[in-house]
């Protein structure tokens, strides 16, 4: 081997010592606690795309990290639970997103915590800085309160005649909370009508979008764990009250909704593999920026767009990311 390959080498290795070398010194893998907030089938393209930026970075599954799974199934009174059992576990990194990430917080000081998406992480305290967020948490945010009326702009030019909005949202979450409040400044601004229906549990979404037959044109449904895990019972509900719907991600439009628009989630949990790989190289969490999403995607099902009985324009496809037939 070369000198200057030599130097490199070593440099490569000093750099990867303190968590890898360090879990490795003790006699297992680097293991990341993976927190996922709803089911795994719900999350899998998710989880596949973080898996496989791991291994692009030379992390194997089995061979050189372990990863823990655990899953919420929708139920927030779980993060915590699960975030101890993290700790209790002497994971080297948690990964999550949303409103779990308070709870891994909460659970730990000291393990670094990776978030793939999170509403406000400044405002709610999660880091200190986005530039620099000093502690243990580090992650992507999906803070952008401009999405919402984008989203509203759409189901306006699928729509027509759109006077009456329905709202959708767990008032349980404080994420979707934050949401709704998003969703009905902009209907103001459109002039609409707002129903809006709260639901906390699987039970509630029913009995919610029933009461909105005949009263609303449309439906916005605020994304979260609950609303995810139940995406596809949500929109064969609303189809059957004749109401289209909008949604944050393509995941929702691929279960039968009707149009998305928002960052695309996949690379989101790439870029969250990143973040990972940083740490276990040795940076620190609190020394790595919160980022924003850089991909938006627009998607849209033409087989609800017929079952709604729309037509869709033209431009309308020519603009879309996506077309789900």
């Amino acid at each position: 081997m070369r000198r200057r390959e030599f130097i490199t080498f070593l440099g490569g290795a000093a750099t990867a010592w303190p968590l890898a070398a360090r879990a490795q010194q003790a006699g297992k893998l680097p293991t990341i606690g993976f927190l996922g907030t709803a089911s795994a089938s719900s999350w899998s393209e998710w989880t596949v795309a973080f898996v496989q930026r791991l291994r692009e970075l030379g992390w194997t599954e089995g061979r050189t990290v372990a990863i823990e799974f655990r899953w919420a199934e929708g139920r927030p009174e779980r993060f915590a639970g699960i975030a101890s059992e993290f700790v209790r576990l002497e994971v080297d990194i948690i990964v999550t997103s949303g409103t779990a990430v308070p709870a891994a917080k909460q659970a730990t000081s000291a393990i670094p915590i990776v978030f793939a998406i999170a509403v406000d992480p400044l405002g709610t305290g999660l880091v200190a800085s986005l530039a620099r967020p000093r502690g243990n948490v580090t992650g992507i945010s999906a803070q952008s309160t401009d999405l919402a009326g984008k989203r509203l702009e759409l189901l306006r030019e699928l729509v027509p005649g759109l006077h009456h909005l329905a709202i959708l949202a767990n008032g349980g979450y404080p994420a979707a909370v934050l949401e709704l409040g998003e969703v009905q400044n902009a209907a103001r601004t459109f002039g609409f009508e707002v129903f809006t229906r709260e639901i906390r549990r699987a039970e509630d979404i029913a009995p919610a979008i029933e009461a909105l037959k005949g009263r609303a044109e449309a439906l916005y449904v605020c994304s979260e764990p609950l609303v995810n895990a139940n995406r596809i019972r949500i929109n064969t509900l609303a189809l059957a009250a004749q109401l289209p719907t909008v949604h944050g991600n393509r995941e929702y439009v691929k279960a039968r909704g009707l149009v998305s628009y928002g960052p695309n989630f996949p690379d989101l949990w790439r870029r969250a593999a990143e973040y990972v790989d940083k740490i276990l190289r040795g940076e620190k969490p609190g020394d790595i920026p919160v980022q924003q999403p850089t991909k938006f995607e627009l998607v849209i099902n033409l087989k609800t767009a017929k079952a709604l009985g729309l037509t869709i324009p033209e431009t309308f496809l020519l603009r879309a990311d996506e077309v789900i037939e």
